[in-house]
């Protein structure tokens, strides 16, 4: 769909919009106008961020926010833009690659700092190769409660603001109606974007965009002797962490390619997504993956192997491999005491001991064994310190036995911490609520329908995880046997 955009918007009340990443040249990027939808309508919008960014409430509500955030008409400063990155995707070099259905708004100043302010599902770019560069209900619905889902789980991630619609027909597996998803996100650069400008040996370029990403993300850096492997090693960590919040929460991502790497470290391009039901250390999410390489216990492991296709991106400009080497080690030591420290929180231990790690291992251990629902046996652990709360975990395990040898080792480890405070930490630490594949696949099929109240549901409830919503038991329950038929894919 070609139709011309509308003449510019007027400046939206109280907001300044800058194009930081748009003056690093047009070897970064192609200027790219969004494609208008007809008659778009509201599928959900994000109040709690509106709030954070600044935006008024009544602007908001308004059909000129409708027509920007569909891409049907531009406000007063924007300079909107597709940019260009490579990637590996699958482990296989993939090339030239790209926002191909994503267009850059800009950047807006909020009370938080700058955020980048993206549409997706816009229509064509230059990079959309032989896609339609439109996103579905489906797909915008399961990322813009996703990233709202990790932002309420504490994990680092890009974030949704709003979804449109529109009654145009997409064609994916089958006919589908078009939709676009608002997100921001204080940068989308990607560890694709550096291997981009390395592989076609445009070294002067990968400095520009390093230096950008050092002087606007990671300041700390330009202190080092050498700034570019102090970036690796930055970035390194940060995505330890990253994967350490991943695997605590039993998160799949399932398509985890460098262009999907965040070089903030945040978690970005929800498509086939999945929270663990069943405790199943090999359990690939994503229907496309029929070889396993992004499964949920891979996951660390693919990101070392994403941040060396980074580091070999940033050797002319490190110039020295061992010092890149040297970078890339932190995430060995990172990841593995990040995780310890939130399984230890998800147990309600605040402080270390040398028997944690057997402790958490052997946790694991039981919950394989016997395909345990994840969520459901962390949260109930909480209530460990009572006889009905123990029993209610006891009953989640077939082998009691197991389960009576591992609660006897927990007790033993639990005499050492207050009781209360590890109930509270434990509650703070394990959420009732996370975003099920089933779940949210009823809230898309009341969607398609034009009923949207369980995707607003749905979001008040992942933005507050933790809490009890006492009335929405039945989201926190144990998924129907129906859900294990579901199948994502890169198209989800």
């Amino acid at each position: 769909m070609n139709s011309v955009i509308g003449e510019p918007l007027a400046a939206i009340p109280g907001l300044k919009w800058a194009n930081r990443f748009a003056r690093l040249g047009t070897d970064f990027y192609t200027d790219r106008l969004p494609s208008p939808l007809p008659a778009p309508y509201w599928v959900s919008r994000n109040q709690a961020l509106a709030r954070e960014l600044g935006l008024d409430h009544a602007w908001f509500e308004s059909q000129e926010a409708l027509a920007l955030f569909t891409g049907n008409q531009l406000a007063q400063g924007l300079q909107p833009l597709a940019s260009v990155y490579s990637g590996h995707q699958f482990g296989q070099w993939a090339g030239q690659l790209g926002d191909g259905r994503a267009i850059l708004l800009g950047e807006l100043a909020t009370p938080g700092g700058p955020q980048e302010v993206q549409l997706k599902g816009a229509g064509m770019t230059p990079y959309s190769r032989m896609g339609d560069g439109r996103a579905v209900l489906r797909s915008s619905i399961r990322e813009y409660l996703c990233s709202e889902a990790m932002h309420g789980l504490g994990i680092p991630t890009t974030r949704a603001l709003c979804v449109t619609g529109s009654d145009a027909r997409i064609r994916r597996e089958e006919i589908e109606t078009a939709a676009v998803v608002t997100r921001t996100s204080p940068s989308f650069i990607r560890f694709g974007h550096f291997e981009h400008f390395s592989y076609s040996d445009q070294h002067a370029q990968l400095k520009v965009l390093a230096d950008f990403v050092i002087d606007h993300f990671y300041p700390a850096c330009r202190e080092s002797s050498q700034p570019y492997a102090a970036l690796l090693q930055a970035v390194s960590e940060r995505t330890a962490r990253l994967m350490a919040a991943w695997q605590a929460t039993g998160f799949c991502h399932g398509v985890m390619n460098t262009d999907n790497m965040s070089i903030l470290g945040l978690t970005i391009d929800y498509g086939p997504f999945q929270f663990l039901d069943a405790f199943d250390p090999g359990h690939v999410c994503n229907h496309s993956d029929t070889q396993g390489r992004y499964a949920y216990n891979k996951q660390p492991n693919i990101a070392y192997w994403n941040l060396f296709c980074l580091g070999q991106a940033l050797l002319p400009l490190i110039e020295v491999q061992d010092q890149a080497l040297a970078a890339l080690e932190s995430y060995k030591t990172v990841f593995p005491d990040a995780l310890e420290a939130r399984m230890r929180a998800k147990l309600g231990l605040p402080d270390a001991r040398p028997e944690d790690k057997a402790l958490i291992e052997a946790a694991f251990k039981l919950l394989a064994a016997d395909k345990v629902d994840y969520t459901i046996f962390w949260r109930r652990l909480c209530h460990f310190g009572t006889p009905q709360g123990r029993e209610a975990v006891r009953d989640l395990i077939l082998d009691r036995a197991a389960f009576d040898a591992w609660a006897l080792q927990y007790s033993e480890r639990l005499a050492y911490a207050d009781t209360g405070l590890a109930a509270d930490l434990m509650l703070k630490n394990n959420p009732k609520y996370v975003l099920r594949n089933h779940i949210g696949e009823q809230a898309i099929q009341a969607a398609k329908l034009k009923d949207f109240s369980g995707v607003n549901t749905l979001l008040t409830l992942l933005q507050a995880p933790f809490e009890e919503h006492p009335d929405h038991d039945s989201h926190a329950g144990f998924p129907p046997d129906w859900a294990a038929s579901i199948e994502i894919s890169c198209s989800s």
